[in-house]
């Protein structure tokens, strides 16, 4: 099995006719971890809802290929089948639909029919996970989100991530909101997919979550494109001095998009 694979290229999104991101390009190949940071309002999370088909997103140029295959041909779900992951910034709330339910759908939909997960060993990953993760027992048949802190959300998130076992995980903001422990936890989780069959962008503001997440490669984003790319080493340049130096060393004009 070859390793998974993400390339954009000169990607354009357009929000009710406004332009988000112009000729967007970056690569991403298995056992690589990547973070954009970047101001409010360049396009970060945009970027994660056009990648994932949000129809709000509209792709007016530019080729996203996975795996040898044309991305912005596939449907939301076959995206997800193909091994595309989101951890939303804001995980919405679904009542009726137990985590349990939820997770045990989403990874039969993924198989063969035939092919579906046993119920027993669907429990054992699980409770598994979940205790990675230290998360009570109790939240596998809470309804999906319903009731949870922020936090609870942002693990509920990697839990998902952890029983999917996608290709290439986009994680917007997984950070925001959380306390130190938590983000500990989260980051635990998220390093627990390290791996050649893995790859993953991180989307954040702050460089705390690269101490815990060591990233390979960190871009930064202004202007909905990437304008510079560095190591770790470069998230805390962020951290110290904030963007201005890139602005006045790119000749950069503060020019606010969508984010």
């Amino acid at each position: 099995m070859s390793a998974p694979y993400l390339k954009i290229e000169n990607l354009q999104v357009e929000i009710e006719g406004k332009q988000i991101l112009k000729d967007f390009n970056l690569e991403i190949k298995g056992g690589e971890i990547h973070a954009i940071m970047g101001p409010n309002g360049t396009g970060k999370s945009t970027l994660a809802s056009a990648l994932m088909g949000h129809p709000k997103y509209e792709i007016t140029g530019g080729t996203v290929i996975f795996n040898g295959e044309d991305l912005l041909e596939m449907e939301v779900d076959e995206r997800a089948q193909a091994g595309l992951f989101l951890a939303m910034q804001y995980p919405s709330e679904i009542s009726g639909i137990t985590n349990a339910d939820f997770l045990r759908s989403a990874i039969n939909a993924k198989r063969e029919e035939g092919d579906e997960i046993s119920l027993m060993k669907f429990i054992r990953q699980l409770d598994k996970k979940m205790d990675l993760l230290e998360m009570n027992q109790e939240f596998a048949q809470r309804y999906l989100n319903e009731g949870f802190s922020g936090g609870e959300k942002k693990r509920n998130e990697i839990l998902q991530l952890l029983m999917l076992e996608p290709k290439i995980a986009i994680l917007d903001e997984i950070d925001s909101g959380l306390d130190i422990d938590a983000l500990k936890v989260v980051s635990k989780g998220v390093n627990e997919m390290r791996g050649e069959e893995f790859g993953c962008l991180i989307i954040t503001h702050y460089q705390r979550l690269l101490n815990y997440i060591t990233p390979d490669k960190v871009h930064v984003m202004m202007q909905g494109r990437i304008v510079k790319s560095g190591g770790a080493e470069l998230a805390e340049r962020l951290e110290a001095e904030g963007y201005d130096w890139i602005k006045e060393e790119l000749g950069i004009e503060d020019e606010k998009v969508q984010a």
